[in-house]
C-alpha cells in the first residue's frame, strides 16, 4: 500500500474531497433542504437498521415471549445466570438498608437526592456502581436538556413533539409526565448552581433541535451532561450518602414476588456484597457496548443491558425493546474517534450534512431516525459518501457553515468539546468540515414503567435509559437527560413513600434464578452463554474485525 499523505489531519486523496464541498458552500449558505412529508420518512426508514432483515428474533422465555428483540439483546435475555442459588452465601447481610440504587448517572443519583428529601435518611439509601460514581452515559450527553418554560412554548407541544417523534408509540402516561416535570427540574438544575448558557440579558439560551417545533433545547455548550452531573455529585457527597464503586449487581434477590435486594460482586476483588433492601431502583443505563449490527457506539464502557437483564428475570415486563437509536452524526473518521458522538447542537447552529458531491442532501434537523436513515441511503444505496482509508464510509458535516452563520469565535464559545476531540488529529473544525456516520447512541425501549418509576414487580422501581414507554420507537434530542432527571426524581419520591408504608423484615432468596433457569431449560436453550456480562469483550478476531452487517 502506498504510503498516504497527510495534509492538515486529513490525507490527501480525502483533502481532494473537501474541495467539492467547499466550492458549493456558499450557494449552501442559505439554501436548507426542506423536512420530509411523512410519506418521505416512512421511506427512507425502511433503510433503517431496525427494518433490515436478520437482525432480531422472538424472545422463547419470560414475560415478554414471543417480542421480537436485536440478536444481541436476545442472547442476554435467553442466557444462564453468572451465579447458581447455592453457589453465594446470602445468609450473612452486608447492608440492610431501606433504599438500593444501582447505577450512579443522573438518574441514581437524582433518585438518591429525591428520597433523601422525602424522608429517607441518608445512612438508609445505598447507591451501587458498577465503575466509578458517574462512570455513565450521563456525563457524555452532550447537546441539552428539553424543557417547555417559555410563553411561546408549552408543555403540550412538547408533548406532541416527543409523541411524533417516537412514531406515537410512546406510553402516553410516562411521556406526559416527562414534559410535565420539565420545567421544575430546569429551576432545581439552576438552583443547584448549573451553568446553563445564557442570552446576554440574563435569560436560558434555547436552541432547535431535531423533531422540535419551537426552540427549547437548554445546554452547557457541548458538555451538559457532564454539568449537569456535577452540580448532583456535589450535593449528593455534600449530604454523605452511601455509596460504593467497582460493584455491578449481578443478581437481584426476591421475597417470592417481591425485590428485596441484590448480590453485588467486586470488580476487582471478586468479593460478593448482599444487600436487604425494602426498594430497590435499577437506573443502569443503555446497552451500547452491545454493538448491535456491529455498529460502533456513543456509549461509556460500562452500557451492557445489565439492569434490563436482572429486571426480566424476576418478571418485569418489557416494552419497545426492538427500537434502537442511531445517533446520526457519529465520527466516521478518524479511526481513533470512530462512533464518537457530534451533538445535533452543531446541527441546529448551521451544521449541514453534505454528501461527496457537495450537495446539502436532507434537512439537518429530521427526527433521529430519519436522519440516521437519510445518512445510510446516501453512503450505501446512491453511492455519494466518502470512503475512509479503513473502508468505511461516510458523509461530510459541513462545520465551517456554523461560524459563517453565526460569527467568527462562536465554534469555540458554543463547542469547546468538539474543537479539542478533533485537535488531537490535527483537524480544525472551523476551517474544515468532518466526516460522519450513524453510530448507536440509545436503547429506546426497557422495562415498562408506571409515571412513578414503579414496574409490575413489587419493590422494583427503574429510572432513566433503562426503563421502555416514555420514548417510544424513537427518542428526542434533549429528552434523554430529561428523562434521567425526571424519573430518577419521580422513583426517589415514590420509593421513599413505599418504605414509609412498608412493615415488617424483608426475606431474600435466590429462588427466580431456580425457575429462569427451568424455563431456559425448557425452551431448550443451551447454556453456552452468561448474563449480565458486566463488561464487553474485545478479544479475538472477530472483535478487531467488528463490521457493520446490515448492507
Amino acid at each position: 500500500m502506498a504510503e498516504l499523505k497527510y495534509i492538515e489531519g486529513y490525507p490527501e486523496n480525502i483533502r481532494k474531497e473537501i474541495d467539492k464541498v467547499t466550492k458549493t458552500r456558499e450557494k449552501r449558505i442559505n439554501y436548507t433542504p426542506p423536512a420530509m412529508t411523512m410519506k418521505e420518512r416512512d421511506e427512507v426508514l425502511r433503510i433503517h437498521p431496525d427494518y433490515a432483515p436478520g437482525g432480531k428474533r422472538e424472545l422463547q422465555v419470560g414475560p415478554n415471549k414471543g417480542n421480537l428483540a436485536p440478536n444481541e439483546v436476545a442472547d442476554l435475555l435467553e442466557a444462564y445466570p453468572l451465579i447458581e442459588q447455592d453457589e453465594v452465601n446470602i445468609s450473612q447481610v452486608d447492608y440492610d438498608t431501606d433504599i438500593l440504587i444501582i447505577g450512579g448517572g443522573l438518574a441514581g443519583t437524582s433518585a438518591a437526592l429525591w428520597a433523601n428529601d422525602s424522608g429517607i435518611a441518608t445512612e438508609r439509601i445505598l447507591l451501587t456502581n458498577k465503575l466509578r460514581h458517574g462512570d455513565a452515559n450521563s456525563i457524555m450527553a452532550e447537546g441539552g436538556t428539553q424543557a417547555a418554560d417559555r410563553e411561546v412554548d408549552s408543555v403540550m407541544k412538547h408533548y406532541i413533539d416527543t409523541i411524533g417523534g417516537g412514531h406515537f408509540e410512546n406510553k402516553p402516561d410516562v411521556a406526559r409526565a416527562l414534559v410535565e416535570d420539565a420545567p421544575l427540574i430546569m429551576k432545581w438544575l439552576c438552583e443547584l448552581g448549573a451553568i446553563f448558557d445564557r442570552e446576554e440579558g440574563g435569560d436560558l439560551a434555547e436552541k432547535l433541535a431535531g423533531g422540535l417545533s419551537v426552540k427549547r433545547m437548554h445546554s452547557c455548550r457541548d458538555y451538559t451532561g457532564l454539568e449537569e452531573f456535577r452540580v448532583l455529585r456535589d450535593e449528593f457527597r455534600t449530604r454523605e450518602i452511601p455509596y460504593l464503586e467497582h460493584y455491578p449487581a449481578i443478581e437481584l434477590l426476591t421475597d417470592g414476588d417481591r425485590v428485596t435486594g441484590a448480590v453485588l460482586w467486586n470488580l476487582e476483588t471478586g468479593e460478593y456484597k448482599i444487600v436487604r433492601a425494602k426498594a430497590t431502583i435499577i437506573a443502569t443505563g443503555g446497552y451500547g457496548r452491545l454493538h448491535i449490527r456491529g455498529f460502533p457506539t456513543t456509549n461509556h464502557y460500562g452500557a451492557t443491558f445489565d439492569g434490563v437483564v436482572l429486571a426480566y428475570r424476576v418478571g418485569a415486563k418489557l416494552r419497545d425493546i426492538d427500537a434502537v437509536q442511531y445517533h446520526p452524526t457519529g465520527a466516521a473518521y478518524p479511526i481513533q474517534i470512530v462512533g464518537y458522538l457530534l451533538t445535533e447542537k452543531l446541527r441546529g447552529s448551521g451544521a449541514q450534512p453534505v454528501n461527496a458531491d457537495g450537495e446539502a442532501f436532507v434537512y439537518p434537523l429530521e427526527p433521529r431516525d430519519v436522519e440516521a436513515s437519510a445518512i445510510i441511503r446516501e453512503c450505501y444505496v446512491r453511492n455519494k459518501g466518502i470512503v475512509t482509508p479503513t473502508g468505511l464510509r461516510g458523509v461530510w458535516l459541513d462545520t465551517p457553515l456554523i461560524e459563517i452563520k453565526n460569527g467568527k469565535g462562536y465554534i469555540e464559545k458554543a463547542f469547546p468539546g468538539m474543537i479539542r476531540m478533533y485537535k488531537r488529529y490535527d483537524i480544525d473544525i472551523r476551517k474544515d468540515p468532518v466526516l460522519v456516520f450513524p453510530t448507536l447512541h440509545y436503547q429506546n425501549g426497557g422495562i415498562e414503567t408506571d409515571p412513578a418509576g414503579r414496574t409490575n414487580v413489587d419493590g422494583l422501581w427503574v429510572a432513566g435509559e433503562v426503563s421502555g414507554g416514555v420514548h417510544g420507537k424513537n427518542r428526542l434530542m434533549g429528552n434523554s437527560t430529561l428523562d434521567c432527571l425526571v424519573f430518577g426524581r419521580r422513583a426517589g419520591m415514590s420509593t421513599a413513600e413505599y418504605v414509609k408504608a412498608h412493615k415488617g423484615e424483608n426475606k431474600i432468596a435466590l429462588d427466580h434464578v431456580k425457575r429462569y433457569v427451568k424455563n431456559l431449560e425448557q425452551a431448550g436453550v443451551k447454556c453456552t452463554r452468561r448474563a449480565p456480562i458486566i463488561l464487553p469483550d474485545y478479544r479475538g478476531k472477530a472483535a478487531l474485525a467488528r463490521m457493520i452487517d446490515v448492507f
